[in-house]
């Protein structure tokens, strides 16, 4: 097995690792009517996962040269925030200003502009805005899915 192809193995491994965690559960959560939504992305997650690592076990997927290290140093930042989402700000603070946190902290973390700049922080601000107001759109008025309650809505 030759190192870019372990390289693509590698990471299809990993997600059909999580899409497998995600549709489990999915569907071992209670009241299960909440979970309706969640179970058929999961669903629809799992199977793209699964065609994923067949392509890169297979050698088919020869897009790219796979995951580097450098690549893979700086996804770590963005790992960190999602998992501190996911395990603790979801929860305690609520779906909406959690997310609204995580957005904000990986947009700027990943976007190349300055820190010190006053207009940087306020296109970090707006766009953020810009991205809950869908998210609540979407998940509240269209979806009407339930989100995790916190200290702030």
């Amino acid at each position: 097995m030759t190192a870019t192809r372990l390289q693509h193995i590698i990471p299809a491994s990993i997600i059909f690792g999580l899409a497998v965690i995600v549709t489990w559960l999915s569907f071992t959560q209670q009241p299960a009517e909440s979970f309706l939504f969640p179970r058929a992305i999961s669903v629809f997650f799992i199977g793209l996962a699964t065609w994923n690592l067949a392509r890169a076990a297979t050698g088919q997927a020869r897009v790219g040269s796979g995951l580097n290290a450098t690549m893979f140093r700086n996804l770590i930042p963005g790992v960190l925030v999602m998992l501190v989402f996911v395990f603790f700000a979801a929860k305690e603070l609520g779906f909406y200003v959690a997310s609204a946190l995580s957005f904000f902290a990986i947009y700027s973390l990943y976007d190349p502009a300055l820190y010190s700049s006053p207009k940087n922080w306020i296109k970090w601000g707006l766009v953020t805005a810009a991205f809950m107001a869908v998210i609540y759109g979407l998940f509240a008025l269209v979806l009407q899915v339930q989100t995790p309650r916190g200290l702030f809505i």
